[in-house]
């Protein structure tokens, strides 16, 4: 008797103590939320033939040990009503010494019925990155594993130079560019899917006949790409921020060649984002 009144005092002790560490951490977290405007959504640079600008709302709840969640909901304005597409992800980041970190993450996403997303196959994301950090820039590396009706893996290598412009109105504020060149390779097995889900938006739009015209919005490619891997796409990404203790506002502009490119797609595509972010 004294033993299990033993064992069970004992657990109520770490039970105590397990909650006040995790209530410390939540005390000593930091919050961040972020709302953003892009003229297209791109999935790694590649795009569909329907042009899809949005705006997203993001909430990160980021921990002293390097734990994070995060939520997102976004909403394309020029298709369709409601939600357009919701993420939510949990990660962790390590950083091993000044010059080396490395992340994982994994990302569940949910996506309405008929997405005219490239990516709608594909809910499940897990990420892992490595960054090094050289005297003049940093270099990194990132695998994705992306997951659901199909599978793909994605190859991500960049290397970027934060520069310093100076301040603007006191000392308090920063003005900053970060210049980046991104190389992406990988599969493209949800190209296939996404094929077929448009074909069939196509039909019930026009009382099941099948849309003939690839060339504009309305049609559908033929083109179905190797499910090798390849190299899929080159991203140049120029953003300028301006920063204080506890927000940052970012205008920033992508240049994506993609390679290859089906004949219903423009082989160079451009995007223009707004985006705040306020931390506390």
């Amino acid at each position: 008797m004294k033993l299990a009144i033993s064992i069970v005092f004992t657990c109520l002790i770490f039970s105590h103590l397990q909650a006040r560490q995790i209530n410390d951490s939540l005390a000593s977290a930091s919050y961040t939320f972020a709302a953003l405007y892009n003229s297209n959504i791109n999935y790694y640079g590649q795009v569909t033939d329907e042009k899809l600008p949005y705006v997203l709302l993001n909430a990160t709840v980021r921990l002293p040990f390097g734990l994070y969640f995060s939520a997102s909901s976004y909403k394309f304005l020029n298709y369709g009503s409601g939600i357009s597409g919701t993420d939510l992800g949990i990660g962790y980041d390590y950083n091993f010494n000044e010059k080396i970190s490395s992340g994982l993450a994994y990302t569940r996403s949910f996506y309405p019925t008929n997405s005219p997303l490239l990516q709608a196959s594909l809910t499940n994301n897990l990420n892992g990155s490595l960054s090094y950090h050289w005297p003049w820039f940093k270099s990194a590396l990132d695998v994705d594993y992306a997951f659901g009706d199909e599978q793909d893996i994605f190859l991500t290598l960049s290397n970027s130079k934060d520069v310093s412009l100076g301040n603007l109105f006191d000392d308090k504020d920063l003005i900053s560019i970060e210049p980046s060149i991104e190389l992406v390779a990988g599969t493209r097995n949800y190209y296939e899917t996404y094929v077929r889900a448009k074909n069939q938006r196509g039909q019930d739009k026009g009382n099941g006949k099948p849309p003939t015209n690839p060339g504009n919005s309305g049609g559908v490619t033929e083109y179905i790409p190797s499910k090798s891997f390849a190299m899929l796409t080159y991203n140049a990404k120029l953003p300028l921020s301006y920063s204080r203790s506890s927000y940052l506002i970012e205008l920033s502009y992508q240049l994506s060649l993609l390679v290859p490119s089906d004949e219903a797609i423009k082989r160079a595509q451009s995007f223009f984002g707004l985006a705040f972010y306020y931390q506390f």
